[in-house]
Parts: structure tokens; sequence; C-alpha cells
């Protein structure tokens, strides 16, 4: 991956920085995602409550980005058949619909106001794992904040967002742009 583009990715979790820290081992990567918000139901993230929405994805395994303060400062799975959802650069990997590998892709958006418009954050939230692969991917339910940003502030419409998640997804995982 290219300097420039970690950079991006790692810029808004600077107030995080000294919590941010690798884990190794099996973990979701959400960051092609789309998200489905789940009607009246929040989480409380940092003292702030947000929306809660729930994102199914890929369950890979080796070093990943990991926030410490989101994850009781321990990097081992939050329980059985459970994982974190965690961050990896990747050149490819698998993603909906289908879970084939493709190429990852990075893009940016414009949040607005309308149900599917916003955006969510995945990283360090709990997953459970699937009982069955799609394709040979074993897949993970993860859920975490709606227009939250990693930083753990709320992310208004109008926000410049940066995603791997393809143009139309719903509420895609992503981060805002520094």
């Amino acid at each position: 991956m290219r300097p420039l583009i970690l950079a991006a990715i790692l810029a808004p979790c600077a107030a995080h920085a000294t919590t941010i820290q690798v884990c190794d081992g099996e973990f979701a990567r959400c960051a092609a995602s789309p998200t489905t918000a789940i009607p009246n139901q929040t989480i409380t993230v940092n003292g702030a409550t947000f929306h809660l929405g729930t994102s199914v994805c890929p369950v890979l395994r080796g070093p990943a980005l990991a926030d410490m303060d989101l994850m009781n400062n321990s990097c081992a799975n939050p329980g059985p058949g459970k994982v974190w959802s965690l961050f990896q650069p990747r050149k490819q990997f698998p993603q909906a619909p289908s879970w084939a590998t493709q190429p990852a892709a990075f893009r940016k958006f414009t949040t607005t106001a309308t149900p599917t418009g916003g955006m969510s954050n995945m990283f360090s939230f709990p997953c459970t794992i699937r009982p069955n692969p799609i394709n040979g991917t074993k897949l993970a339910d993860c859920y975490g904040p709606m227009n939250e940003s990693p930083t753990g502030v709320a992310v208004p419409p109008g926000t410049e967002v940066m995603t791997q998640s393809p143009a139309g997804a719903a509420n895609p995982v992503g981060g805002p742009t520094p």
C-alpha cells in the first residue's frame, strides 16, 4: 500500500495514536462493507451515543491495526465464535455481494441525511462469526456506530468520507478524510 493512502487511513486516528496497535490473528475486515441501521437501537462509544448498525464482513488472518481503547487493551477475541473488526492494508480481499476476492479500491463520497447516505465505523468493534462460509469466505456480522468517526466524534451530513465500498453501497464503512 502506498504510504499516502496509509497516512490517510491513520490520520483520523491521530487522537488515539497511542492506543493504535497491531494485533495478529483472525479478524473481520469491514473496509468495503455496506451497513444496515438497526431500528431503535443505539451504541455508546466513549460516552457518546450513536445509532447502531450492522455489516457483514470477511474474516481474514494476519497482522491488523486495532484501537486498544475499544478492545479492553487486549487483542484476544471478544469471546467464543467472535472476532474484532480491524483494518489491514490489502491489495485485494473478499467483498460483497459474491464474496469473491476483488481489488481494493479507495473512493471518496459526501455523506447525506438520507437513510442510506451516511457512513459507519466498525473499527475495533466485536463481530460474530457466521456458521457457513459463502464462496469459501468465512463471514462475520459486525456491530458498530453509524455516523461516528474513528476519533469518536459525530459525522454530520456533508462530510467527505473515504471508503473501500463500491459507489451506491448503503452507509459504507469508512472515515472522514483528513
